[in-house]
């Protein structure tokens, strides 16, 4: 089972302040990356898996979605979810993302926004999700890069000549990494590029895109303290469809 740190209290605190959490789509900086990865969603069915509060299901029901299915482990994420949420398209449901089972031929788009890089067992998840979706459906998520989930003690080094730098250890040895974000003790798995890419073809899915994230110049001139952003990509954003 995956950790519930979203149901910690301190980490749940922390969470709900941030940006992304408060203003949404407009608060996540790779979200116009990932807008340019997403198909119309008019009449499709579709599944998010570790929704949040539902910022995304939400977007997608008023882009045109005939139905939203939005998934999560923590139970303050769904209350959050539902709190905000009138649209009668979108039902919220509690699972297990690393056991999840989703009924065969039943959606047209699969998403997934920053929970992948938490499960123990991609090549389930994948599966799963591949069974779940119908002929020529997509699949589009995003995790932390692996270069911020490879070392043993993440985040931004600064030597005598004052360059920043964000020191990589350890990315070739995969596995759960914990870190101190929010709360301590958080668990995070480490995988590289080639684990991600290689379980989704071998799922039965065809890459379209991948996107090492970084802020375009236009962001920087708005937020500039994301030029920091630019030593290294902070999002790895995939999209993926069904022959």
């Amino acid at each position: 089972m995956a950790q519930n740190i979203y149901d910690d209290d301190s980490f749940f605190e922390g969470y709900s302040r941030l940006p992304r959490s408060v203003k949404g789509l407009d608060g996540a900086p790779e979200w116009p990356s990932l807008l340019a990865m997403l198909p119309d969603m008019t009449g499709r069915a579709v599944v998010d898996l570790g929704c949040g509060f539902g910022w995304f299901c939400r977007w997608a029901a008023t882009d045109g979605a005939a139905d939203v299915l939005g998934i999560d482990l923590s139970s303050n994420m769904l209350a959050r979810a539902a709190a905000d949420t009138t649209d009668e398209r979108i039902t919220y449901e509690q699972h297990d993302v690393d056991h999840l089972e989703l009924p065969a031929a039943s959606f047209d788009f699969a998403y997934s926004s920053l929970t992948l890089h938490y499960l123990i067992d991609l090549d389930h998840l994948f599966a799963t999700v591949r069974q779940s979706l119908r002929p020529g459906a997509g699949f589009v998520f995003s995790v932390e890069h692996p270069i911020c989930t490879a070392p043993s003690n993440p985040g931004f080094v600064t030597d005598d000549a004052g360059l920043t730098t964000w020191p990589v250890d350890g990315y070739l040895r995969e596995g759960p990494r914990t870190t101190n974000w929010l709360a301590p003790g958080v668990v995070k798995q480490h995988r590289t590029i080639t684990n991600y890419v290689q379980s989704l073809i071998g799922a039965g899915f065809m890459l379209t895109d991948l996107v090492e994230w970084g802020p375009s110049p236009e962001q920087i001139q708005e937020v500039p303290e994301w030029d920091v952003e630019l030593e290294r990509p902070f999002f790895l954003l995939i999209a993926a469809q069904l022959s």
